[in-house]
């Protein structure tokens, strides 16, 4: 994999959330390329991977590489907690033109690093040696983790694996697989939050990002990247800043009042992006079931970040009103546009 800037792409569906949008996806992947990004991820977990029957999964890759072919460098969401359903979707994936698979640790089941290196990344890894493979490690989503050292093993074993997409918060642990895969290796953030901080750091040295944030931002998000990269640290990290509010929202966490007391409700992605984007009129649709909507302490938070960027750093997401003919500001005053986005009570 080539450092970069990637875009975890959402998958847009009607408003009844029945059918995917396949025209709403065509536009989605032009106005990505037409903002410099380096590459697209179809059907991650940000891509609801996990709702889709594997018809939709497979119409929905397809659809993206289509579209985004001799324009960016295109990857796939693979992984699966079942072995058979991941080669199969992986081999799809090569066959249809994708230049790497994203391989999310096996969920629920909680495979032992050993195993998930073993039975799950290695089998795929030599069966498909075109393509790249892309371990995804997100253990607060998965119950399980592959850890440094099997990823070194892989690394070692197989010259289509040569990076990672790193989403366990720890700094520590993205520290040991640099020392242990060496140099060359390309960690890439899968926690917008930390991309600055696990590029800038000399012992993370990560090589990019595959970004939920660039679903609404992609050119300033690919710009970060590229300023990092260049050693331009002090401009990135103006950038970031002006970035941050967005960044904020890929996990909105609200108190919110029972009749038995206070509970913490987390919305998460791509639940907040996906309410962002609707705002902006951007193709969209709503999640898919078990997600549903935002709180409206909730919907509050997102309005909220998207009133910041739009007041101290409008340029941040102007493109989005220049390719999708909309009036930004208008549809941030306009309540109607707000109209069943969120609970009416908890």
């Amino acid at each position: 994999m080539k450092p970069g800037c990637y875009t975890a792409l959402i998958t847009p569906f009607s408003d009844s959330g029945d059918e995917v949008d396949r025209r709403g996806i065509q536009k989605l992947v032009d106005f990505q390329t037409s903002q410099g990004i380096d590459g697209i991820l179809a059907v991650g977990t940000t891509g609801e991977s996990p709702v889709l029957t594997w018809d939709e999964h497979h119409a929905v890759m397809e659809t993206i590489i289509a579209e985004a072919k001799g324009k960016c460098l295109r990857l796939a969401g693979t992984g699966s907690n079942n072995y058979k359903e991941a080669m199969a979707a992986s081999e799809h994936a090569a066959k249809t033109g994708a230049d790497g698979i994203l391989m999310v640790d096996p969920y629920y089941n909680g495979p032992s690093s050993l195993e998930i290196r073993r039975e799950y990344i290695s089998p795929i890894a030599r069966a498909l040696p075109d393509v790249w493979v892309i371990p995804y490690v997100i253990p607060g989503r998965t119950g399980a983790q592959l850890f440094p050292e099997d990823l070194a093993m892989l690394n070692d074993a197989f010259e289509n694996l040569n990076s990672v997409k790193e989403a366990t918060c720890d700094p520590e642990n993205m520290k040991k697989t640099r020392s242990l895969c060496g140099p060359d290796f390309v960690i890439m953030s899968g926690d917008d939050p930390m991309t600055f901080e696990m590029m800038a750091d000399p012992e993370i040295k990560a090589g990019g990002a595959i970004s939920v944030t660039s679903n609404i931002a992609p050119a300033a998000c690919a710009e970060m990247v590229r300023l990092l990269n260049a050693g331009e640290t002090e401009k990135a990290r103006s950038l970031n800043e002006a970035l941050s509010p967005l960044f904020s929202i890929v996990t909105v966490k609200t108190r919110e009042k029972t009749p038995f007391g206070e509970v913490e409700c987390r919305a998460r992605n791509p639940l907040a992006f996906k309410t962002a984007m609707r705002i902006l009129g951007m193709p969209c649709g709503p999640c898919r079931q078990p997600l549903g909507k935002m709180t409206r302490k909730g919907l509050e938070t997102v309005i909220g970040a998207l009133k910041t960027v739009q007041a101290k750093n409008p340029e941040i997401i102007m493109p989005v009103s220049e390719f999708f003919g909309v009036d930004i500001d208008a549809r941030l005053e306009d309540l109607s546009v707000l109209e069943g986005l969120c609970y009416d009570e908890y």
